[in-house]
């Protein structure tokens, strides 16, 4: 029963998007916490300028344009394209929904890269260059260690160097 208390304990909180653990020890480097994020609380905006126009982003843990952990979700509509490009830092990615295409390498061959469906785990280490698109909506969990950024492998496909 008492092994219970945890699930019912969070069941109970689970309309709250973030909540603190009681009294920290005094001169802990971070405060404990946990975090529930429910589908209809999530905060989506425009995705950062670094990536291609069309999709919407939300932080769901931390800050990716800083040191420490992160987790984000990246909605794409049906024929998104992200060009190939690399990250300073790994990157783990869980597929939500939809279907997530990525391939390797320094040039865009839609015939070479694997679907990740619905549920499908990717890590991919810092530096490693690939590519990914969509066919139909898809969202994407991303999470790791920041900063997180995005470098294309042609500086010609970064959407903040094309004129307006």
């Amino acid at each position: 029963m008492k092994r219970n208390l945890p699930i019912a304990t969070l069941l109970a909180v689970s309309s709250v998007t973030s909540i603190s653990a009681q009294n920290p020890p005094s001169g802990a480097a971070d405060k404990a916490h946990a975090i529930v994020a429910l589908p209809a609380s999530i905060a989506w905006g425009p995705a950062p300028a670094v990536l291609p126009a069309g999709a919407r982003f939300a932080v769901i843990e931390g800050d990716p344009t800083k040191s420490g952990a992160f987790t984000m979700r990246l909605r794409m509509p049906a024929g998104y394209r992200i060009p190939p490009h690399f990250h300073p830092v790994d990157e783990h990615v869980t597929v939500i929904t939809g279907a997530f295409y990525v391939g390797m390498g320094d040039a865009f061959d839609a015939s070479k890269a694997n679907e990740l469906p619905t549920g499908a785990f990717a890590a991919l280490a810092s530096g490693v260059r690939h590519f990914a698109f969509t066919r139909g909506e898809t969202v994407i969990q991303l999470h790791g260690v920041g900063p997180w950024g995005l470098t294309y492998v042609n500086p010609a496909d970064d959407p903040r160097n094309k004129s307006k």
